[in-house]
């Protein structure tokens, strides 16, 4: 079944469409059962309660999308990533949306919050998901280490500071991700690729439901896996090419969700204000203070991040 190896990544992103789609209806029942609703608040753009924990129909998606590409591995000529690395991701995924869940229904504190994310990305480690070189140098294993778990913990949260509009943070992950199966595909990284593949198809079956105006919100539940799961794709492919300007290309496709991030850190520390304050200073919001409607701040940012995910392609294969 060689020759059937380039229809892998399509077939996981429609099966974890497919599946996320079937699923986001049971989610939204959930939610309301659980008490896992946004009412609306001084920092939040929607005026009617919506239940959260949309996201568990991308992480269901994703599951029934890892089960065929694990059931499949023996019989096509793939490589790049042993199952036990996708297995880490797998279980590391599931924790890091457990984490997301509590704080959507309970809503934590941020250092606790923080140290489980930390937890959840270690706990990649000793399944082998971690950066080992850099530019085809190879690192000492303390610090490949370090920069797994930074890496991972600041793409958690910069999609979760994203999540602001409806559709916004699934739009930009979606494209984003298909730009990492692209270069992944492109390098002979097939399993990369597929679960890029499947990120992507997850959040294409729930974006239906989550586009404005929403029925849904993703929730920290989805935000969390999102970000993680990228973030841990990008480490087992795009960040095993040993060309320089390669190793930048996932960091251009995040780009915006992590330009926004790293401007709320300034912002909030010359405001004398936490880190973690919430705010209402985000890219999107000025878009929104500028009279664009919610789809029209959201397109915009899907045209700037399909232009980044461009980029991040073309540098990648000029490398």
């Amino acid at each position: 079944m060689q020759g059937s190896t380039p229809f892998l990544p399509v077939l996981c992103f429609v099966v974890a469409a497919a599946v996320a789609a079937a699923a986001t209806p049971p989610a939204i029942a959930l939610a309301k059962r659980a008490g896992a609703v946004a009412h609306p608040s001084a920092r939040r753009v929607h005026a009617t309660p919506t239940p959260m924990w949309g996201g568990l129909a991308m992480l269901i998606g994703f599951l029934a999308a890892a089960v065929v590409l694990l059931s499949l591995r023996g019989r096509i000529a793939v490589g790049g990533v042993p199952p036990r690395q996708l297995v880490g991701v797998l279980l590391g995924g599931c924790l890091v949306a457990l984490l997301g869940a509590i704080d959507d229904r309970f809503e934590m504190r941020a250092l606790p919050k923080l140290l489980g994310q930390l937890a959840c990305a270690a706990l990649l480690l000793p399944f082998g998901v971690a950066i080992t070189g850099l530019a085809g140098h190879d690192l000492p294993p303390w610090l490949g280490y370090l920069l797994t778990i930074i890496w991972v913990v600041a793409i958690v949260n910069a999609i979760n500071f994203i999540d602001g509009l409806d559709g916004l943070a699934a739009g930009v992950v979606g494209i984003a991700s298909l730009a990492l199966a692209v270069i992944a595909f492109g390098r002979g990284q097939i399993v990369a690729g597929a679960m890029s593949a499947a990120l992507a198809g997850a959040t294409v079956g729930f974006l239906p439901y989550n586009f404005n105006p929403a029925r849904v919100f993703m929730g920290d539940l989805g935000s969390h896996f999102l970000g993680y799961v990228a973030a841990a794709i990008a480490v087992l492919g795009t960040f095993k090419i040993a060309a320089s300007l390669a190793l930048l290309a996932p960091v251009v496709a995040f780009a915006v969700p992590i330009i926004d991030t790293l401007w709320a850190m300034v912002r909030r520390y010359r405001n004398g204000q936490s880190i973690a304050h919430a705010d209402r200073n985000h890219f999107h919001h000025r878009l929104l203070e500028r009279g664009l409607s919610q789809r029209q701040a959201v397109l915009i940012i899907y045209g700037i991040s399909a232009i980044c995910s461009a980029l991040a392609v073309l540098m990648s294969w000029r490398a």
